[in-house]
């Protein structure tokens, strides 16, 4: 690994000169380090750039690293992985993306991640996301989430992106089963003219199953975020989609929260609330010796990380 990628594995996976457990590290679309775990089996894709990774059934508190960086111009990754959850497992999954550009050559990487999650499992995913460089060329990151829970599945879904990177479309995928829980919360801000777009969709099919959904987002200086989501309630279910953004300077936000409500029973709600900091927040953090872009970036900080 170049010294590159070794900063960003610091920012996006909390690299500390390696990982403990299972792990596979991605530079600039080839493999740079891989581990596997008794419990944790990492292999390539027979058919095409990627990982399958098989969790063993009942595996409790184990961690796997997936993390991936772009160091240069002029780099289009993409890769495909699955995810095999075994009953029961209780993992892990800190995946992440960093791309650096110098050049005046697009960088950029797109991670399509397929998560099938078997009965009564329970997996916790963290992605970071960060841009870095000091060229021209554009840097993209495509993230693509399919999501398959079974029966009594859980999966928690913790999601950031502060700044860096010029244009992204996220884009998430999930079925559930009866009694699976999805739960999301997406961080997110942009800076300069960078430009987010968020697609969310859920179809509830197995009775008493549900999603909350939270985004958090700031956009700031010239930048433009999208928001779309869509919860299709088809049984006896519950859905919840929560869209809260902050505009600071000439940023713009366009939120469209969606709800389909397929059976008598399906109980779905949304909230979208879009503006500016109140002038208040900043006169009372000022009156505590704060400047006003101190008290600002206070404000943005306490609100991302709710």
């Amino acid at each position: 690994m170049n010294n590159i990628t070794e900063k960003l594995l610091q920012m996006i996976s909390n690299w500390k000169e390696g990982f403990n457990g299972a792990y596979n590290i991605r530079e600039n679309g080839q493999c740079a380090g891989r581990q596997s775990s008794p419990n944790i089996q990492i292999d390539s894709k027979d058919d095409g750039p990627g990982l399958v990774i098989h969790i063993k059934p009942g595996t409790q508190k184990e961690t796997v690293y997936i993390p991936a960086c772009v160091t240069h111009g002029d780099v289009d990754d993409l890769v495909y992985n699955d995810f095999y959850v075994g009953a029961g497992a209780d993992v892990t999954i800190v995946a992440g993306c960093g791309v650096h550009n110098d050049s005046e050559e697009e960088a950029r990487h797109n991670g399509i991640h397929r998560f099938f999650v078997e009965k009564g499992a329970h997996v916790l995913y963290q992605e970071k996301h960060i841009g870095t460089g000091t060229g021209a060329g554009v840097k993209r990151i495509d993230p693509v989430s399919d999501i398959y829970l079974s029966e009594d599945a859980i999966m928690e879904m913790d999601t950031t992106q502060i700044g860096g990177v010029d244009s992204t479309v996220r884009k998430t995928n999930a079925v559930l089963q009866a009694r699976a829980k999805l739960i999301i919360h997406e961080h997110l801000m942009t800076n300069g003219h960078e430009k987010a777009k968020t697609d969310f969709s859920v179809d509830l099919n197995g009775e008493d199953c549900g999603i909350d959904l939270i985004s958090r987002s700031v956009a700031r200086d010239f930048s433009h975020q999208e928001y779309h989501s869509q919860i299709n309630g088809n049984t006896r279910c519950t859905g919840h989609s929560e869209c809260d953004a902050i505009l600071v300077g000439n940023g713009t936000v366009n939120a469209a929260p969606e709800l389909f409500a397929g059976h008598i029973d399906a109980s779905l709600i949304h909230e979208a609330a879009i503006g500016k900091i109140a002038g208040e927040q900043i006169l009372k953090l000022k009156t505590l010796g704060l400047t006003e872009q101190q008290a600002e970036e206070k404000i943005i900080e306490g609100f991302l990380k709710g």
